[in-house]
């Protein structure tokens, strides 16, 4: 990416201050709007900000390496669009370096991407305050557009009733399964977790070895306790988190994930660790997980052959009336609110979340979008690979449950230093859940979020 550098003191001081009345606009809403459009700086009110002086000039896009197909498909398909495409990290595993870069442009006042990517669900809950993403329910992208996301797509990007990013794609847990391997053993696709369970220590008996899930990831609560409504990140507002790790619902989960941890039907190790893709890998037999399950992991680093790996709803507690299940990643997409290429900014911007070329026809995993995942859940049953339709994704694509949120904090990242270190030891998911809690609250207040429990 070119940029460039003023050619005096006067000119950054300049800079900064531009910069600095930008930042100030997008903290105070309606009250600064009329005063941002300002001839002094040139700013314009217009869509619910105040937008800079817009001229020609390359689009910056920001991607990550999965997403560099997309921003070249869509250069392909607009030659006249000039396009200076940066690979970064995505914001992967919670690096913020998003964040730490937009400190930094902010304080320089150049340097801020037209539209960029991220591997988070949780750019909004910074971003917003930093000045950073532009409104995008005020102008610039359709309401009708908007009503065609999977209902509650959007709700990570949205703060006080305002669209601030679209999400890319879903990551909806489900229970993937090898169908062939089940109907070999003479099982049957449970859709209780007390089915789950006890099909877990029936395997346990009678094919020691196999496996029906895995709780050695960061992710792991956002599989199993995010989906059996467990009260741990309950985001309030946007810095007001409630978390409650040893209520009912948190405590008998952990309980059937210590049973079958125990009589290790449940793996503790990592699926992307070269432990598991060594020796476990060939004996899922079940296995609770995200969306992009099917193709990234068993496709993709098992090499699961075709015609084995089926999908079915995650189980749910017996007697459950409202159906719910957990979360694993995704990504959003925001536009920058000091570009000066707006139209072609929010052209890109809504191309790459909602048309078919891409998210239909090349995604690789679940779009957000829902028309463009009808064609793309008709394209993965077209391929071969899989031994049913994958039906089961689109029903769990509405049934995400709300009550664990995207906060600045990673939950990932407490519960790799807090619970894994301890589940390597011996010690049961149960017992850890105080530890857990106690993490939770310390790091949430560390990012400035007001913690009730």
């Amino acid at each position: 990416m070119t940029v460039n550098k003023p050619s005096s003191g006067q000119e950054r001081a300049s800079s900064k201050r531009r910069a600095a009345l930008l930042v100030g606009c997008a903290a105070t809403a309606a009250l600064t709007l009329a005063a941002c459009g300002d001839g002094a700086t040139g700013t314009t009110a217009k869509d619910g900000f105040a937008q800079v002086p817009q001229k020609d000039g390359a689009l910056t896009v920001w991607v990550d390496a999965t997403r560099v197909a997309a921003a070249k498909l869509y250069q392909k398909q607009h030659p006249d669009v000039k396009m200076d495409i940066v690979t970064y990290d995505g914001d992967a595993n919670g690096s913020n370096y998003l964040q730490t870069k937009v400190q930094l442009f902010n304080r320089t006042g150049r340097g801020w991407p037209d539209v960029v990517f991220s591997s988070q669900n949780n750019e909004a809950s910074w971003a917003v305050d930093a000045g950073f993403a532009a409104p995008l329910n005020k102008g610039l992208i359709p309401s009708a557009t908007l009503a065609d996301f999977a209902d509650g797509a959007n709700d990570v990007c949205t703060v006080n009733g305002t669209v601030y990013c679209l999400r890319n794609d879903l990551s909806q847990a489900v229970l993937w399964y090898n169908a062939p391997l089940l109907k070999k053993f003479g099982y049957t696709v449970p859709t209780t977790w007390e089915e789950y369970q006890q099909l877990g220590e029936k395997v346990a008996k009678e094919h020691p070895g196999y496996l029906v899930g895995d709780a050695g990831d960061a992710f792991t609560p956002e599989i199993y306790l995010w989906a059996g409504k467990c009260a741990a990140n309950h985001i309030t507002g946007p810095k007001s988190v409630s978390v409650n790790t040893t209520s009912e619902a948190c405590t008998k989960m952990a309980k059937l994930m210590d049973v079958l941890i125990k009589n290790k039907s449940m793996s503790i190790s990592g699926v992307f660790s070269t432990d598991f893709g060594k020796n476990e890998a060939d004996k899922v037999l079940l296995m609770p997980g995200p969306a992009w399950y099917g193709g990234a992991l068993f496709e993709g680093t098992f090499k699961t052959p075709a015609k084995q790996i089926a999908a079915a709803p995650i189980p749910q507690w017996k007697g459950e009336t409202s159906p719910s299940t957990g979360n694993v990643g995704g990504g959003t997409w925001l536009l920058s609110q000091h570009s000066a290429h707006i139209k072609a900014a929010t052209d890109f911007l809504k191309w790459v979340t909602t048309d078919n070329a891409y998210q239909g026809e090349k995604a690789p995993g679940f779009p957000a979008y829902a028309p463009a995942a009808e064609v793309w859940l008709k394209g993965q049953d077209a391929s071969g690979y899989f031994a049913s339709d994958l039906s089961a994704l689109k029903a769990a694509s509405s049934q995400v449950w709300s009550g664990w949120g995207s906060g600045q904090f990673s939950q990932e990242a407490i519960w790799a230093a807090t619970v894994k270190p301890g589940l390597t030891q011996g010690k049961t998911v149960v017992s850890m859940l105080p530890a857990w809690q106690d993490s939770i609250v310390k790091y949430a207040k560390s990012n400035g979020y007001k913690v009730s429990q």
